[in-house]
């Protein structure tokens, strides 16, 4: 065959391309040479952030540690999202971000680390993949600060380091974005149905919450792609069937699927998914009428009981400064305002441009995607935690990296100066004020931030008049000006990296930088505030919020405390070998009210537990007939008392639980191990 056919110069051309580890380490043909090296370089920083010392934080959130536990165990619970392998009831969120905990899990064993790495991976993917999507229009310097500025957001070195369905959430969203970068540039129909897709399973890992960005990235391509007006509305409904298509494959499955015969889907109020969507985890979540979960006679999520009201909800303060208050303020809005600033900045700056400029277009998609799911976060009535808002990091990031590099290579005009200083200025101050809400926490650190912020965004406005001709200068000016702006972050970041996290309501930051709104108002703004420390970080005493007064809700239950409603204890050896001593011949070695204190006891013992109640035993399931129906057909062998709304049998957090709890009270004989109250089921 002559040298010269078709296929030889197809033959010649793979030999002459660069192998993929010479191209994943050269970067692209336009990159300087130190940029695929400082990317490197930021990506093994971000892993050794995330990964360091990782296993301290133990299952870290339990509730969903267990339903890892039940999907390495039955396949069924793996893709229903069940809490135990036996199918009772399901978490209360779709199950897109425990399949990723699941694999990890039936390869490496449950375990902290095989629960928790995959996290931190995510996170990693994340920047790589904003740092990709930034570059694609901007220089490698602007990619790599915003990499850098997302991965060092508080919130981010928490959530990347906890198995929350965030986390996988944020890096989808953040993947989708990079895929209508690219279909931007072309109009690509390929890369928009992408990107409807990678939302469409971002609604699987948790919900409506997936689909707040939609209305910006369709405006966006609706006005910047480079193809007609009829093309751009066709592909647009293509990319909404694929976004309807992987959002709806198992929710239809999950609808159609006989109820007699799959777990009770928990969060609802009637075992339907629909409900769960629209309503625990859909509207209910901005009205504030989720279900009006009530717990020890207190009504949850309804935004209209203590600490609600006009500017309130039971979750906190509502507003336009609700992002900078003192249950978020530390966890996200350290470089907030600075990315605000830089959205009117960009556009003016651009507003010439033509109608398929990328740059813009860029800024467009990072600026609506924090506007509007700033706002819905900050009018939310119903249920909101601090670590929410890790969705936002990605493009405040992308926005100040954008930002800072589009100024700085306008330096030489003096407005583009004072933005660029303007920005660091305000930055220093807002850093300052955040710092001081733990002011007892290297106090030196604040004023550190603060004179040397101002002193940086001095010299940035002088400009010329400071280091003339001297770009050496003029780069440490630059280089010192970030140092300063992301100090603050950067230490609360790796406080967060260096402590243990877990329960349902962890937040970044050393103990009382938050004051997290909730149910039961502990004061400030209505705001409850769980304990420091080792479990949360979020000052204030040890021991626990109880609604009901009684014992077992302890938050930061230590060896044989059940723990309750928001996180889980750790159960007596005692009390792992009584529920472990011929477990086999039940369905349900335990039956206790709340999942969190039940995760606790499946997670020690290994075996499923019943969660009575679901979540925070508010779910009407089971009944109790059903109940009364399970155990004599000798399906359930204990009824653990402590892990009720209170310490004994009557204090169930639902109509449901108080009644099964009274029925085994009254009926069963109660006997103590490890300090827990046991009632055998069998006998």
């Amino acid at each position: 065959m002559s040298a010269t056919t078709p296929d030889a110069v197809a033959r010649a051309e793979r030999a002459a391309r660069p192998s993929r580890l010479r191209a994943l380490l050269r970067g692209r043909a336009d990159d300087p040479a130190w940029a695929r090296p400082a990317l490197l370089g930021l990506l093994a920083a971000t892993a050794f952030l995330y990964l360091v010392d990782l296993a301290a934080s133990g299952y870290a959130n339990s509730f969903y540690a267990a339903a890892v536990q039940a999907g390495s165990q039955s396949w069924k619970a793996f893709f229903f999202g069940s809490f135990d392998s036996s199918n009772f009831i399901t978490v209360d969120k779709p199950p897109a971000s425990l399949w990723v905990m699941d694999i990890s899990a039936r390869l490496f064993g449950v375990n902290a680390w095989s629960i928790l790495v995959p996290q931190a991976l995510e996170g990693v993917a994340a920047v790589a993949l904003l740092y990709a999507t930034v570059r694609r229009r901007f220089s490698a310097h602007a990619a790599l600060l915003a990499g850098a500025v997302f991965a060092l957001t508080p919130v981010a070195a928490l959530m990347f380091r906890f198995n929350n369905p965030d986390a996988l959430l944020t890096l989808l969203l953040v993947a989708a974005a990079y895929a209508l970068t690219r279909a931007l540039e072309h109009g690509g129909t390929r890369w928009l149905v992408l990107a409807g897709g990678l939302i469409g399973f971002g609604f699987l890992t948790k919900m409506l919450q997936a689909f707040v960005v939609v209305p910006g990235f369709a405006a966006v391509y609706l006005l910047a792609a480079p193809v007609s007006i009829k093309r751009r509305l066709l592909q647009l409904l293509a990319s909404g069937a694929a976004m309807f298509a992987a959002a709806a494959w198992w929710v239809a499955i999950v609808t159609l699927w006989p109820a007699s015969s799959r777990p009770y889907i928990g969060g609802s109020q009637d075992d339907s998914i629909l409900n769960l969507i629209f309503g625990y985890n859909g509207l209910g979540r901005i009205t504030g009428n989720e279900r009006g979960s009530v717990v020890g006679g207190q009504v949850f999520g309804t935004g209209t009981g203590p600490g609600g009201g006009a500017g309130g909800s039971m979750w906190g303060s509502t507003g336009i400064t609700r992002l900078f208050g003192s249950e978020m303020g530390t966890q996200i809005s350290w470089l907030l305002p600075a990315a605000l600033f830089f959205i009117g900045v960009l556009l003016w700056g651009t507003r010439r441009a033509a109608r398929t400029d990328g740059k813009r277009a860029a800024v467009l998609i990072w600026g609506s995607w924090l506007v509007v799911t700033g706002l819905v976060f900050s009018f939310m009535q119903g249920i909101i935690h601090p670590y929410y808002t890790v969705v936002l990091a990605p493009a405040i990031g992308a926005l100040v990296g954008i930002g800072v590099t589009w100024t700085w290579a306008r330096r030489e005009n003096l407005l583009a100066r004072l933005a660029l200083a303007t920005a660091l200025a305000v930055t220093a101050v807002w850093g300052f004020v955040l710092l001081d809400r733990t002011p007892t926490w290297h106090p030196a650190l604040r004023f550190a931030v603060l004179v040397g912020g101002i002193a940086s965004a001095v010299f940035v406005a002088a400009g010329p008049a400071v280091w003339g001709g001297n770009r050496a200068v003029g780069r440490a000016v630059l280089l010192a000006s970030l140092v300063f702006a992301l100090a603050a972050p950067a230490a609360y970041a790796a406080q967060t990296a260096s402590t243990a996290h877990s329960g349902s309501l962890p937040s970044a930051g050393p103990a009382g930088s938050v004051r997290q709104g909730g149910p039961g108002g502990g004061g400030g703004r209505g705001g409850f505030a769980p304990p420091g420390g080792a479990t949360g970080a979020f000052g204030g005493p040890p021991g626990g919020f109880s609604p009901t007064g009684g014992a077992g809700l302890g938050q930061g239950g230590g060896a044989g405390a059940l723990g309750g409603l928001l996180n889980s204890g750790t159960p007596s050896k005692a009390l792992v070998a009584v529920l472990s001593a011929d477990a086999s011949s039940y369905r349900w070695v335990a039956a206790i009210v709340g999942a969190n204190s039940a995760a606790g006891v499946q997670l020690g013992v290994g075996k499923p537990v019943m969660a009575i109640g679901g979540f925070n035993g508010t779910d009407p399931s089971p009944t109790l007939a059903q109940f009364e129906a399970y155990v004599a057909a000798g399906k359930i062998h204990y009824f653990v008392a402590s892990g009720g709304g209170g310490g004994g049998p009557g204090a169930g957090s639902s109509a449901s639980s108080a009644a099964i709890a009274t029925w085994v009270e009254q009926n069963f004989t109660s006997t103590t191990v490890g300090g827990v109250t046991l009632y055998d089921l069998s006998a």
